[in-house]
């Protein structure tokens, strides 16, 4: 049997994945932190002179800036990517629905007959990052409501001009959670939970690719390629 090598990864979005994966890591971990300080009893000094808090936070806060930019970039490529577009799989045409159909009905009845092209990103993966992006988004703004709630002053390191802005592109978050900051913190921390169900499934599901069709699909973020089998 023979198989084509299709590239699907440059190495600008190999790097930038694996970016995302390890920011995810650290906001994870620092959020947890920052909601239920669970290891500041295993540190023999005071809190207050090894600032743990305040480090769980500046890395939760950097972490969460790297994740956004990322995200931002990977919004343009949706659209201007010279690789490839991937909003066309977005556009519900009976073409892109047969497709998602298609690769759903495979992976619940674990199923190895492929009745479309899968050497490119298919219609159900294309959603899947797609819901991904809009939770970070959702993270992204949820966030930073909780952040701007701190600076109860309204003064920055940089300027009012700052909580200002964020005042005006989140505060509609604590309507939109029930009203309060509580909400908010809670929708927050959900979400975290959501993500992390989504790169289990992520994962799984590439896993359940390479060993079902074959196809290597598993280096695509290492290597940047897989192997499709020529038609016959």
């Amino acid at each position: 049997m023979a198989y084509n090598k299709i590239k699907r990864m440059t190495a600008f979005m190999r790097i930038n994945h694996w970016v995302v994966a390890i920011c995810m890591v650290a906001a994870v971990i620092t959020g947890l932190y920052i909601a239920n300080p669970y290891y500041q009893s295993m540190i023999a000094e005071d809190s207050a002179y090894t600032f743990v808090m305040a480090w769980n936070r500046w890395i939760h806060f950097m972490a969460a800036i790297i994740f956004d930019v990322s995200s931002i970039v990977i919004a343009y490529l949706y659209f201007f990517s010279r690789f490839e577009k991937p909003y066309k799989k977005l556009i519900p045409n009976a073409q892109n629905i047969k497709e998602f159909w298609e690769v759903f009905v495979n992976l619940i009845t674990l199923n190895r007959v492929k009745r479309f092209d899968s050497s490119h990103s298919d219609s159900f993966n294309v959603v899947f990052f797609t819901v991904f992006h809009l939770m970070l988004l959702w993270m992204l703004l949820t966030g930073l409501q909780l952040y701007v709630h701190g600076l109860a002053s309204g003064q920055s390191s940089i300027g009012a001009w700052w909580p200002w802005m964020l005042h005006l592109f989140t505060d509609w978050t604590v309507w939109a959670t029930g009203g309060t900051y509580m909400d908010v913190r809670i929708s927050h921390h959900v979400t975290m939970y959501a993500i992390i169900v989504w790169v289990m499934f992520h994962i799984y599901y590439q896993v359940w690719r390479t060993i079902f069709w074959k196809e290597g699909d598993i280096n695509i973020v290492f290597g940047g390629d897989k192997f499709v089998k020529e038609d016959k």
